[in-house]
């Protein structure tokens, strides 16, 4: 495990630091440069499709892990009580399929959604 700390902020500075977890509640944001160490940014949304934040008045945890598929590196990990812990990596065959089930489970999310009564 890798110690992380966060900060609670409105809008996400410009300039990330490494090692710090960034957490927007009013824009439903965390940021972070990737816990690999390659420098690049990793913006995550919160939402009920999305990522859910923890904050137990002292740490944080995200979940579900962190998987940067679409990055060179593609490290996976999880945020936990601010630590990155570090998940097995995924075959382009297991990408391929975390984000069909991650497409469908937002389509269902939407659709019962649309249905409810105003």
């Amino acid at each position: 495990m890798t110690p992380v700390r966060h900060i609670f902020v409105t809008t996400i500075p410009e300039h990330l630091e490494q090692g710090v977890i960034y957490v927007s509640v009013p824009y439903a944001t965390v940021a972070h440069l990737c816990a690999c160490g390659c420098g690049q940014e990793v913006n995550l949304p919160l939402s009920p499709t999305d990522w859910a934040l923890v904050y137990d008045g002292e740490t944080i945890s995200l979940y579900p892990s962190v998987g940067n598929w679409s990055l060179p590196c593609q490290s996976h990990y999880y945020i936990r009580n601010d630590a990155v812990v570090w998940a097995k990596a995924w075959t382009k065959q297991r990408i391929a399929q975390g984000r069909q089930t991650d497409q469908r489970r937002k389509q269902r999310f939407f659709e019962r959604w649309s249905k409810r009564e105003p």
